[in-house]
């Protein structure tokens, strides 16, 4: 309608203007009244009209001349005052559209900009990050503006924290109302930690499993690093045992689970992975619990392709209280180092006790050397067990559990099982509902839990 008043002004202007000349009639009367220039003597009467007579006859053919020439300035006025026009029209027209794509433009930048003082949503990596998990498919993981994890972790709140070790600590990332994610932020710089950065990005872009941790993307911001994983609602099997609820929310049952899950995922690692994987950092701080305790390996700082290693090629690490002894005494390396960290894992589920406990100020002791008289021993056997438990564990189940975690833990390599025969004696001991194939009518549900 704006463009329509616009319009009227201009093309009234233009008619006007390329109108005008045809009022102008030269052979009006009124034109010889105004002449000024007129007979000063007056003629005879009779010659006046010989000479209108003799006159007269052309004086039609000047007027016909004259409105032929009027009808093609008019016509010729009307074609230009048409393109004129029309002209007008399209620049007008050209004019709207670019304005409209302009502000089309400047609302979705506002819209991003409003979008970033709220939490900025990962729209475009969540969906490529879904359609890769859905097609089953392994892919790059993403990199993501620092700006989006300073707006999603309300610039890295204290109140945010969710846990904190020795690689750094973990913020609890809002990325908009529905969906939460955990950023892991490295503590250190330097050679080392630039290595296990890269190192959790290359692997955990290559695996694919239910039960190991998803990547979703990493940062990159002056010297700091961060990892962006799924949120694991439920925190870490450290934090369920040994934190403020002391494994009361960890039944028999979903204890077995766990152990079956983690095994599952070390299976993968070690049996389905080319070339085979080692984790090298087994423990309970790196197993994550998700809201229904489907347990997930994570962590993959330490790890690297299977074979036997030893010193002269790899750097020790572990963490204290885990690591095998061959590897701690030898720096030999292999996947039954894996084996005997989850038998330590294992022992924490069973007596929800640390793997190394304080005994006074200057002598601490091992879950293993405690345990392991005791383990062997049916009558000392349902005592150790974690309090927690005692009322719900099948002894039967108990029996076999143990069997298995003194063979984990064994201090030679050889001694040890594969984590495929591990697997394989876990799945009888977990009900149907649970991944699992023990059949029980009053087993425990996680949702339940």
């Amino acid at each position: 309608m704006n463009l329509l008043l616009l319009l009227i002004p201009i093309w009234l202007f233009s008619y006007t203007s390329f109108a005008a000349p045809m009022d102008v009639r030269p052979d009006s009367p009124l034109s010889s009244i105004g002449d000024p220039v007129l007979p000063t003597e007056k003629e005879p009467l009779s010659q006046t009209s010989s000479d209108m007579e003799a006159h007269s006859p052309g004086m039609p053919e000047v007027r016909i001349v004259h409105h032929q020439d009027l009808n093609k300035k008019i016509l010729i006025a009307l074609i230009v005052s048409s393109a004129l026009l029309g002209g007008i029209l399209l620049f007008l027209s050209c004019f709207w559209i670019y304005r409209l794509k302009n502000s089309k433009k400047s609302n979705a930048q506002s819209q991003e900009s409003l979008d970033a003082s709220k939490g900025l949503s990962l729209g475009p990596i969540l969906g490529k990050f879904t359609a890769l998990r859905t097609a089953g498919k392994k892919g790059s993981v993403d990199a993501i503006e620092y700006q989006l994890l300073v707006a999603a972790t309300n610039s890295f709140q204290e109140s945010n924290v969710l846990g904190e070790g020795g690689f750094g600590r973990v913020y609890k990332a809002r990325f908009n109302d529905n969906f939460l994610a955990a950023v892991k932020r490295l503590r250190g710089q330097g050679q080392d930690t630039e290595r296990e950065f890269e190192n959790e990005v290359d692997w955990l872009s290559k695996i694919l499993h239910q039960n190991i941790v998803s990547l979703l993307g990493y940062c990159i911001h002056g010297e700091s690093r961060f990892l962006i994983y799924e949120m694991m609602h439920n925190g870490s099997l450290e934090s369920q045992l040994h934190g403020p609820s002391h494994g009361l929310a960890l039944t028999w049952h979903l204890r077995m689970k766990i152990a079956l899950d983690v095994a599952r995922g070390l299976e993968y690692l070690h049996e389905r992975c080319s070339p085979p994987v080692i984790h090298r950092d087994i423990k309970s701080s790196n197993i994550l619990l998700d809201s229904n305790f489907n347990a997930k390996l994570s962590d993959f700082g330490l790890a690297i392709t299977g074979g036997t290693h030893n010193k002269s090629n790899i750097k020790l690490s572990g963490t204290l209280g885990y690591v095998a002894p061959e590897y701690l005494l030898d720096g030999k390396l292999t996947d039954k180092s894996d084996v005997y960290a989850f038998g330590v894992v294992l022992l924490e589920l069973l007596m929800g006790k640390k793997p190394v406990e304080k005994m006074s100020p200057s002598q601490c002791h091992s879950i293993v050397t405690w345990a392991m008289p005791q383990l062997t021993d049916r009558s000392k056997l349902p005592n150790i067990v974690d309090p927690v438990i005692r009322s719900t564990m099948d002894v039967k189940h108990l029996y076999q559990v143990a069997a298995v975690a003194v063979l984990c833990v064994q201090p030679e390599p050889s001694y040890r099982p594969l984590i495929t025969d591990v697997l394989h004696s876990f799945i009888p001991l977990v009900p149907v509902e649970l991944g699992g194939s023990l059949r029980v009518a009053d087993s425990v549900s996680p949702a339940r839990s």
